[in-house]
């Protein structure tokens, strides 16, 4: 009943059947972010008239002959073709859960995309789907006047400064993306950013030499100077954008360069069509200074909600035991929301 799917071909072939999907479902994304020892897989079922495709990272278990699965960095979730509101997932759940046991999964972990439709229906009562708190979207589908007087105040102040002020440009150059490169990096530097926020050079590029989703690299740009002192990666499929990683220069950051970037993007969506501009939530799903500035674009909130789920609950036991005998003093993993505990950190 499931079909594991590994070969790029049958892969983009498989999600071609799912008119709702977004870059993170696609091979080359899942190609580009696997690390080492992460095998990207996809996960198809059939059912009559029906199809459900989920995507992953399939990771082995040290030390032992287990594997887990995990989503991509971004918005995953469950792909589907003839599936509505009333859908009875009793077969789907399973033909799932049976799957998973025959191939040693121990855990399963997903983040969720609040634009692709049915999701929690089709994982309804398989494991558990959190919500982690708000994140905010542009409704491409409203008029442009309409859209921006949805902008805070201070918002439309900045943008009107901004287009005084700059040029936006867009660039596929290899020196461009360098530039941006050393954007990034250095805003990185500056929040403290985890190790994991430190793409390799060639995930950039990657993004812009991929047939599976358009990138659009935009830079804000002094008029005066040519200076290129804000970058951002905004990524759009189908109908849904997403702003996927941005930089900007220290010294211009009380100018806020990058509220630019989205106007003119969340603009060019619009009339190309698009429904959605999804900007995100704050750092850790909070409702920080990140989040305040991302609602100053868009009264538009969605719930942003991972999905957990333990195959094996002994094995998934055995596993915390090992890594509680490993664990830092002072430190339990009952303190921590992390999934799978068994690979909470121990640094």
């Amino acid at each position: 009943m499931i079909e594991i799917i590994e070969d790029g071909e049958s892969w983009r072939r498989a999600i071609s059947k799912f008119p709702a999907r977004d870059f993170y479902h696609t091979w080359e994304y899942h190609s580009i972010s696997k690390g080492e020892g992460e095998l990207p897989v996809l996960l198809y079922y059939e059912e009559e008239n029906r199809a459900i495709g989920i995507p992953f990272l399939k990771r082995s278990i040290s030390n032992s002959e287990w594997f887990d699965l995990t989503s991509v960095y971004g918005y995953a979730g469950p792909l589907s073709h003839n599936i509505d509101s009333d859908f009875d997932n009793t077969a789907y759940r399973k033909a799932l859960l049976s799957f998973l046991r025959e191939e040693k999964i121990v855990s399963v972990f997903s983040r969720l995309n609040a634009f692709i439709p049915y999701q929690n229906e089709i994982l309804n009562g398989i494991g558990e789907v959190e919500t982690l708190g708000p994140m905010v979207s542009i409704d491409l589908t409203e008029d442009l006047e309409e859209q921006r007087r949805n902008y805070s105040k201070t918002t439309k102040r900045y943008v009107n400064r901004l287009r005084r002020l700059c040029n936006v440009v867009k660039s596929s150059s290899r020196e461009d993306i360098a530039k941006f490169i050393e954007l990034y990096y250095g805003t990185m530097d500056r929040v403290d950013a985890r190790a994991g926020y430190y793409f390799e050079e060639d995930y950039f590029y990657r993004f812009l030499e991929s047939k599976e989703f358009q990138t659009d690299l935009m830079f804000a740009q002094l008029k005066d100077t040519d200076e290129l002192i804000c970058g951002a990666l905004m990524i759009k499929t189908n109908d849904i954008v997403q702003y996927h990683l941005s930089g900007t220069q220290r010294e211009y950051l009380p100018l806020t360069p990058l509220r630019i970037l989205i106007d003119e993007t969340r603009i060019e969506s619009t009339q190309e069509g698009r429904r959605h501009f999804n900007l995100g939530g704050g750092l850790g799903s909070q409702q920080d200074s990140l989040f305040y500035f991302k609602s100053s674009f868009s009264k538009n909130i969605r719930d942003f909600s991972i999905w957990k789920c333990v195959v094996n609950a002994k094995v998934y036991e055995d596993l915390c035991d090992s890594k509680r005998a490993e664990i830092s003093k002072g430190t339990t993993l009952e303190e921590s929301n992390y999934f799978p505990l068994y690979r909470l950190s121990s640094a």
